[in-house]
């Protein structure tokens, strides 16, 4: 038979025409191929001859590795090579795991604080079954053999300076890394290698600490800037009617910034600096949008004096965009410490809803005015001025509230059954009308059922 080339899981007879030999295997009543080479049939044995010896590792090789995975407190690195064994390595065994206890001798609060991503690295093995261990603090000529600085790509050097032991010469990012003796292949001017930059055994100082506290915000990597200067000027983003620079917009003058509410969807920046620029000398103008660049229906201008803010509140405070009312005051008017708080009008207070949306505040006054002396008649409304079908009507007489009750509940204004009731006081925060305390509250009711706290509602559990 002719030598042909195969790679893994190639069939290359049936079962029971040959017999299996080195290279092979049986699936399914067929044989298969486990090595890429030349396929070679002697005395009725099938045989597949590599085409690179295949290495099989064992406890205490040294391999060549790159880290590929970080987690935690464990970690992978795809294995090279095994040093003193040339060939190709199994599929089952070409990836070593490692854990945070096997880096360096020193505690470490992650992997990622000892090694990153696509260092190059020198490890003993620990175990091959079920999996490669790997392992670096058994030899000092074990650890990080090459890393390339985050930030910027640059080739790492090993400089010792308080915690960090390794830095970048082009934009002066420092870090730690479990070192192997050989680091850089070739700077062998260290008396005792880069093994001794380690500090093996020490405590990590202030700065080491200071980051690790951060968690993983201390250990994220920012690239750095870009160090090449060819002339052309620099430009920074910034938003409207701030300074550039990553100088801090100044504040507005109080009275000139103006919120401006209710705006419809289509509106945006550019309109409404149309409709506001007419009442004076702008600074800033912006509608707000969410992250989907929906505008969220409010917007701020701010002017250069307090006169034009106030000349665009009284022309514009109450204004229709496609046919909605938008609503324009101070931007600074929730935020004054010395507001007062708005006091009801005096009188007992009787709420009266399931009104029609036509009804209007004279009618109540009418219809309330017949039973007791009406102090005010406030009706509800929302965005717009519109009706939301209730209102509260204030009357003088407070020992005439249950009289207008029954005379006026469940009678008819424009075809809709009314409902008339005392309005409820608001209880305080935390307690009622009469001062008492939520927990004072659950004392008294355990004391009225002979002092058995009430069994709780069991709440379904959750898949």
């Amino acid at each position: 038979m002719t030598a042909s080339l195969v790679t893994p899981g190639s069939i290359i007879a049936k079962e029971g025409e040959h017999e299996h030999g080195e290279g092979t295997a049986l699936a399914d009543g067929n044989i298969i191929s486990t090595v890429v080479g030349l396929v070679h049939i002697n005395e009725g044995t099938i045989t597949v001859s590599a085409s690179k010896a295949i290495v099989a590792p064992e406890v205490g090789d040294t391999v060549l590795c790159e880290v590929v995975k970080l987690n935690e407190k464990h970690g992978e690195a795809m294995i090279l090579c095994v040093e003193g064994k040339p060939g190709s390595l199994q599929p089952q065994h070409l990836y070593g795991q490692f854990f945070v206890t096997g880096l360096v001798d020193r505690f470490m609060h992650q992997t990622s604080d000892a090694l990153r991503r696509r260092d190059v690295c020198r490890a003993v093995i620990k175990d091959v079954e079920p999996v490669v261990r790997l392992d670096f603090r058994e030899r000092d000529d074990c650890g990080v053999l090459h890393a390339i600085c985050p930030p910027c790509g640059d080739t790492l050097v090993p400089e010792l300076d308080g915690d960090w032991n390794v830095k970048c010469p082009t934009c002066g990012y420092q870090s730690y890394r479990a070192l192997a003796d050989n680091y850089g292949a070739g700077w062998a001017e260290l008396d005792q290698g880069a093994s001794a930059l380690n500090n093996a055994g020490k405590r990590w100082g202030a700065a080491a600490e200071a980051m690790f506290a951060k968690g993983p915000s201390g250990r994220a990597t920012f690239i750095a800037a870009d160090v090449r200067e060819d002339g052309r000027e620099r430009t920074y983003f910034r938003f409207e009617g701030q300074g550039g620079g990553g100088r801090r917009p100044q504040r507005a003058a109080p009275g000139t910034r103006l919120f401006v509410g209710g705006l419809p969807r289509d509106v945006g920046t550019d309109e409404l600096r149309e409709l506001f620029k007419g009442h004076g000398d702008m600074t800033d103008c912006i509608v707000l949008t969410d992250d989907a660049g929906v505008n969220r229906g409010f917007g701020f201008v701010t002017y250069s004096d307090k006169a034009m803010a106030d000349k665009a509140i009284g022309a514009l405070d109450g204004h229709k965009i496609n046919g909605r009312r938008i609503g324009v005051r101070d931007a600074d008017d929730d935020k004054k410490k010395d507001r007062k708080k708005k006091r009801d009008p005096e009188g007992l207070k009787l709420y009266i809803g399931n009104l029609p949306f036509s009804a209007t505040a004279e009618q109540l006054q009418k219809m309330v005015a017949e039973h007791a002396k009406v102090n005010e008649v406030i009706l509800a409304t929302g965005p717009g001025g519109k009706a939301k079908g209730f209102g509260f009507v204030f009357i003088a007489e407070k020992d005439k509230g249950n009289d207008v009750v029954a005379a006026l509940n469940n009678s008819e204004i424009g075809g809709r059954r009314i409902k008339v009731d005392i309005a409820k006081a608001k209880a305080s925060k935390g307690g009622d009308r009469d001062g008492k305390s939520s927990r004072e509250l659950q004392a008294l009711r355990e004391e009225g059922e002979g002092g058995k706290k009430r069994k709780r509602r069991p709440r379904p559990k959750k898949d």
